[in-house]
């Protein structure tokens, strides 16, 4: 085990089952897992909610003086974006919060301190400022999870984590797995909301075939789902959870006060901190749901750039041509130039690159998956069969259908793909209205 230093991490500035087809489905819609009762305010230190701006769970928590915690070892899933209104990690809060004993830490990808790239993340180590250990759960699932759990010797495992609205990114994985196997250790869990920073007001996009489950999708949700975490919870307890374990978790989860659906995070009056390395702005997630699938082709994604998301390309690119035939397929609210770019990071690491930026000009009428799609059908058409990664797969399961990448081959354009995913995300957009608390 390694000793690290931490000084207030997040402070730094910038802050399987539903292929049990439709019928399924339609038997769940009246699922739900109540959330938790208000309690009286209770005074703290802490610096107190400006009017308007919108109260994150662990914000309400705070100011029922963490009842829901008291009596238990408690263990929290968190990151450099687990911070409060002020940017100090929650970790820090429960540390030094009267009659809280804070037991374990449990890091997702990229780790507790956000230091490690994609796909990996930080090894087991004691944490300096609150002396307890963090345990890296990335990719962790069944009896390795469960052993890390009851290694920890917690009672009551809680969840505070931002997400970005994509079903690809994996911190809504890690929520996932836990609860599994919270449910087969009886062991409570409590999800702390924060908002979905690209808005809820719809689902849209292909649903996970079940056939292409992994980490980047473990359950049939839309690939942008439209929902915050504690509304996932809420689903994935009522109908995944329960259909795979047999029994649902011990669930509570603290919503917030005064997000709405049509908000995306700027409007939220809080603050972003960057909860992976790439995702530096709320810009960044908003295309990301359509330009992530680029993962899966042999074009970068600007990872290693100061536009992570924004920029695509490859070496043998024509970005101007494919700038100009995107631009002639329209995509509202975008706009497309070309670029020239090197990245920084393997595997495209010193190489010099041409492509395209992805401007957004109108966030409201912005559809990050049309214009994906848009994006792979024009940029397939320009490089030929070497579009793809490997065999195809990783494209494949982030999308979570096998069907779209033949379609693009034969040279589909996004309406075309559309119609791919259409009867299954009607009634998963279904599924969903019996999960939203907001």
């Amino acid at each position: 085990m390694t000793h690290l230093p931490r000084r207030a991490l997040a402070r730094q500035s910038g802050k399987a089952l539903l292929g049990l087809g439709g019928a399924f489905v339609a038997s769940r819609l009246a699922s739900g897992v109540p959330a938790q009762a208000a309690t009286p305010a209770h005074a703290t230190p802490c610096q107190k909610t400006p009017a308007g701006r919108v109260k994150i769970g662990f914000e309400k928590l705070r100011e029922q003086g963490y009842a829901p915690l008291r009596g238990h070892k408690v263990g929290v899933i968190a990151n450099v974006a687990s911070v409060d209104n002020s940017l100090t990690s929650i970790v820090d809060c429960l540390h030094q919060a009267p009659g809280v004993q804070l037991q374990a830490i449990f890091g997702p990808e990229h780790g507790f301190r956000g230091s490690m790239r994609e796909g990996f993340s930080e090894p087991e180590m004691q944490d300096s400022e609150t002396g307890c250990t963090v345990y890296d759960i990335y990719t962790k699932t069944g009896d390795a999870l469960k052993n890390i759990l009851k290694k920890s010797a917690i009672t009551l495992l809680v969840f505070d984590i931002q997400d970005t609205g994509s079903r690809f990114y994996t911190y809504i994985w890690t929520l996932y797995d836990c609860m599994m196997a919270c449910a087969e250790l009886g062991l409570p869990m409590l999800v702390l909301d924060r908002p979905n920073p690209i808005s809820g007001l719809d689902a849209s996009g292909p649903v996970l075939d079940p056939r292409l489950a992994s980490f980047v999708g473990r359950a049939p949700i839309a690939l942008r789902h439209g929902m915050t975490v504690a509304e996932l919870a809420r689903l994935f307890n009522a109908v995944f959870v329960s259909a795979q374990t047999g029994k649902k978790a011990t669930l509570d989860i603290i919503p917030m006060e005064r997000w709405q659906r049509d908000m995306f995070f700027e409007e939220t009056g809080l603050t972003w901190c960057p909860p992976s390395p790439n995702m530096p702005t709320p810009l960044t997630a908003l295309v990301y749901p359509g330009t992530c699938l680029f993962e899966g082709t042999s074009f970068s994604v600007g990872r290693g750039t100061t536009m992570p998301f924004l920029y695509l390309g490859s070496a043998a690119a024509d970005g101007r041509v494919w700038a100009q035939a995107a631009t002639k397929a329209g995509c509202a609210g975008t706009a497309f130039r070309d670029v020239w770019f090197t990245s920084l990071v393997d595997p495209f690491k010193n190489t010099l690159l041409h492509g395209l930026h992805c401007a957004v000009t109108d966030r409201n009428s912005f559809d990050p998956i049309a214009t994906g799609m848009t994006l792979l059908s024009t940029g397939r058409h320009l490089a030929g069969p070497s579009f793809w990664r490997g065999n195809g797969k990783t494209f494949d399961q982030l999308c979570g259908n096998a069907q779209i990448r033949p379609m693009l081959d034969k040279g589909a354009d996004a309406p075309a793909l559309a119609a791919l995913w259409e009867k299954d995300l009607a009634s998963f957009r279904a599924l969903r209205q019996s999960f939203l608390l907001y």
